[in-house]
């Protein structure tokens, strides 16, 4: 996916759309993960689709929720779902700041360079 060592870095064009790519991979997971989290709190906890995604979006910005769960299967979604959020917050960092911590040690690695 990446260009080796031997190889130049990317073109800015070329790096460009490989951040596009890795930021629409990255709103893409985000978009999921929000749906999965408001359908999870409208069927368990019952909130309208507005609580439900002020929740959902707080615990993926690793707020944490707004709402209280009142009900057994509400807890276990909220406990189950707040896990996950974590996870996905980690996940999106990675795809953002990837390609340019990429970038920046194959500029200090690459062999074709001049010495």
């Amino acid at each position: 996916m990446y260009e080796r060592r031997n190889e130049s870095p990317l073109a800015r064009a070329a790096f460009a759309w490989r951040l596009a790519r890795h930021a629409a991979l990255a709103f893409a997971l985000m978009i999921l993960s929000l749906g999965i989290g408001m359908a999870g709190y409208e069927y368990f906890e019952g909130l309208d689709w507005r609580d439900a995604f002020l929740d959902a979006a707080m615990l993926l910005g690793g707020m944490g929720p707004v709402h209280v769960p009142v009900t057994a299967g509400g807890k276990l979604f909220a406990g189950c779902y707040a896990l996950y959020a974590g996870i996905v917050f980690l996940v999106v960092a990675g795809l953002l700041l990837a390609p340019v911590v990429h970038r920046i040690l194959h500029r200090f690695h690459w062999e074709g360079r001049d010495r």
